[in-house]
């Protein structure tokens, strides 16, 4: 009887599932969000922004991607969605694909059977800053919030560049950017748009579905007049709490509940506000915030936002799951990740865990899974440079991270939510075993370490797959910040071994992308790593980032410096030059001081007073100094101080990096970091 209840449930269930299509012509698209600079931006079938992906929990999803970009390659990562025995639909490059090439075609196919809000972003080469991500909304009949509002709204923020972001990362992993200073973006965005309007209808409730789908900047988010009830944070159902203002780091997602007024009489400015604690430097002229307001009345006036004085935000690390997951209290698996940013032989500056760069293999890691056998459950097949742990199926996973760097790091796991059992304050260094943990930890799938602090994170390992986990700046992803979680190699090659899609490995040959063997591509030794992908070399001992740039600057200034000589001697003589130089020639002999020409005889009477006049000096100075002159002082005090210092203590540079985050590479804090948090006008 049971059994029979059991099958026709799920047949009921299965009846009301549906197969949700988009066809993605990716292209690009003319864009001016901010109303100040036109650029080419990333669109889908000619329009930008992006459709919003709107599915049902059941539904299966597909999109037929096409490539149409001319010069770059793409993908699709659907952020937050766990891929549930279908790991090859995650999206990163690289790792569990490759990279779909212009003119090409790559079919995505899963089911979602979790609700919430989520979204969808390249994830190729930094991409999709230039415009190609979307939200992607999973909705819920059976949601425990459901007769708690009345009406759905999904707000997306985000920053925004003006210059295209390939032209920035080369500027960004430079020699010439060697405190791995982030460019710092020309404007913030609600729902890729500035003065955004909404509609309120008196004592109306509406739930907000809050995306911050930015490349860099973490925004404070707030309704002026209104309190936010948060009941749902990365996918995840809280126990409702409410929150006056809520921080909201790159990635992350908060639905909110917000009951509209009864009195009409005035409007409410909500606002994002980035967060410029994140940057280096803040340009002349940035405007941080951008406004929108819930309009109760179009006959009045919008007003501007009101000036805060207290950015303080709700603590997200309060909150409680739904449905009361408790502690995994006993860890079967710790994995222990000391970041940091430093420099390289190159010059430029990359980011680390546990002092490995990530760089990109020459076999997408899940391929290398795929094929290798037994040795698939060897770490050392992934390569040197992809951070790989191999995960035992349904253990207790800890994530312990160390932030060894004056900045806030937003970090994201694929394939799973995760346990937040410890997030330390700022400056509080390396975790230490001595918490008391939370028995039903905050649970999602992004979470903010704060400046030279630590994280802890649990989670089950209950999900066979290949899944990142990096910092969601995503200037820190292209420079490294990326660790390489393989969850079950064996019981992933039986479930997914011979179920890759034809158009994924037309992809893969298109690209000329190798699909088996170890990082290398080598397919006979699997520890045989020759010829793969390596990030460069350390720097010469004793180099830091001030001594790179003063190298740098340098040397550019020796070759401009040589470049002007060799161009002023070799530019023909001026009329003046040549009438002054026939005139030279024509004066008799001991006629030349008369024309400024100084006899050799002259001269040398000319050094010898000189020469007394400042040994007189010298001996005035030793009466008043006892015995030693002010310049002998001078070089005595100063030693050897003249010679150039290798460690880039170079005097005639440091001006420049006084705004620069120079803790990286010399692990000393910021001196010229803003502090304030003031609203600009």
């Amino acid at each position: 009887m049971a059994r029979s209840l059991f099958l026709l449930l799920a047949a009921a269930l299965c009846s009301n599932a549906a197969t949700v299509s988009y066809d993605f012509n990716v292209t690009w698209v003319a864009a001016n969000p901010d109303a100040a600079y036109r650029r080419n931006s990333i669109g889908i079938n000619g329009q930008w922004p992006l459709p919003a992906i709107d599915v049902t929990k059941g539904d299966r999803v597909v999109v037929n991607v096409n490539n149409q970009l001319e010069t770059e390659s793409t993908s699709l990562h659907f952020h937050g969605i766990y891929m549930n025995g279908t790991n090859h639909m995650d999206g990163p490059t690289g790792v569990t694909q490759c990279e779909i090439p212009p003119g090409s075609s790559f079919t995505y196919n899963f089911t979602v059977d979790q609700p919430g809000t989520y979204w969808y972003h390249s994830h190729n080469r930094g991409q999709y800053p230039d415009g190609l991500r979307g939200p992607f909304i999973v909705r819920d009949p059976d949601s425990p919030f459901k007769d708690d509002y009345d009406e759905e709204v999904v707000l997306t923020f985000s920053d925004w560049y003006h210059d295209r972001i390939p032209d920035l990362m080369k500027s960004f992993i430079s020699v010439t950017n060697p405190t791995g200073a982030e460019p710092v973006p020309n404007a913030a965005l609600m729902n890729d748009t500035q003065n955004l309007t909404f509609q309120m209808s008196p004592g109306r409730r509406y739930m907000f579905r809050l995306i911050n789908v930015g490349a860099f900047a973490a925004q404070y988010v707030w309704f002026e007049g209104h309190t936010m009830r948060v009941v749902e944070v990365d996918g995840v159902y809280t126990e409702p709490a409410d929150a006056e203002r809520i921080y909201m780091t790159a990635a992350q997602r908060y639905s909110v509940i917000i009951t509209a007024k009864n009195d009409t009489a005035s409007n409410y400015a909500f606002v994002g506000s980035m967060d410029q604690d994140l940057f280096d430097t803040i340009p002349s002229g940035l405007n941080n915030n951008v406004t929108g307001w819930l309009v109760y009345n179009p006959q009045n006036g919008l007003l501007p936002a009101l000036a805060i004085g207290d950015y303080d935000p709700f603590d997200d690390f309060t909150l409680v799951p739904q449905d009361g997951e408790k502690l995994y209290d006993h860890v079967d698996h710790s994995i222990t990740l000391d970041m940091k940013m430093d420099n390289l032989g190159d010059g430029a500056n990359y980011a680390f865990f546990n002092d490995v760069t990530y760089v990109e293999p020459k076999v997408p890691t899940l391929y290398t899974v795929l094929s290798t056998g037994n040795n698939a459950t060897d770490p050392r097949i992934y390569g040197g440079n992809t951070n790989s742990f191999i995960l035992e199926k349904d253990e207790v996973v800890e994530i312990i991270l160390n932030n060894n760097d004056p900045g806030k790091h937003p970090f994201h796991l694929h394939g799973h939510a995760f346990q937040a059992v410890v997030r330390s304050e700022e400056e509080a260094g390396a975790y230490v075993s001595n918490e008391t943990f939370p028995q039903t930890p905050m649970r999602r799938d992004t979470i903010l370490v704060r400046p030279n602090g630590n994280i802890v994170l649990r989670f089950k390992a209950d999900n066979p797959g290949v899944w990142l986990f990096h910092c969601h700046i995503e200037w820190h992803v292209a420079s490294g910040l990326i660790a390489t979680m393989i969850e079950a190699p064996l019981d992933l090659q039986s479930s997914l071994g011979n179920n890759i899609p034809a158009d994924h490995w037309r992809a893969c040959a298109a690209a000329g992308t190798p699909t088996q063997g170890n990082a290398a591509g080598n397919t006979k030794d699997y520890l045989d790593l020759t010829g793969e992908n390596k990030s460069p070399g350390p720097l010469p001992s004793g180099f830091e980032a001030k001594g790179i740039v003063a190298l740098v600057f340098s040397c550019i200034a020796a070759v401009l410096g040589m470049a002007a000589i060799a161009w002023y001697g070799m530019a023909p003589l001026t009329s003046g030059e040549k009438s002054q130089q026939q005139r030279v020639s024509q004066v008799p002999q001991g006629r030349s001081a008369q024309i400024g020409v100084m006899p050799l005889a002259i001269a040398a009477k000319r050094e010898q007073k000189m020469a007394s006049r400042t040994d007189l000096v010298a001996e005035m100075e030793r009466e008043k100094t006892g015995g030693m002159t002010m310049v002998e002082q001078r070089r005595t005090s100063r030693g050897s101080s003249n010679m150039l210092d290798a460690r880039g203590s170079s005097r005639g540079s440091s001006h420049m990096l006084e705004t620069r985050r120079s803790s990286r590479g010399s692990e000393q804090m910021l001196e010229g970091r803003r502090s304030s948090r003031g609203v600009m006008e």
